[in-house]
């Protein structure tokens, strides 16, 4: 494989393994903060403060590896030049 091949990959995988990861941590946190409201109903306010923040530094990464994603991709050629270097 050669450099575009590499570089097509470093742009596509690591974003679908961040939102793949990001929506299973998203899922986990949401169910763990549902189970202890209702375990201690009292206490719903302030887990549910800690949620969101918590949903927010997950989703901050996902945006990170998007960030990535779109920097890799401003540094992929444009096909007319690989049309042109295969001719």
């Amino acid at each position: 494989m050669d450099y575009l091949s590499y570089l097509v990959l470093a742009t596509a995988f690591p974003l679908g393994i961040a939102a793949f990861g990001g929506a299973l941590a998203q899922g986990r946190a949401i169910g763990s903060a549902c189970e202890g409201i209702a375990r201690q109903p009292e206490a719903a306010g302030s887990i549910q403060t800690a949620m969101i923040i918590g949903l927010a530094l997950i989703e901050s990464l996902v945006i990170y590896a998007l960030v990535i994603a779109f920097l890799l991709y401003g540094k992929l050629p444009d096909t007319a030049q690989i049309v042109g270097k295969l001719s």
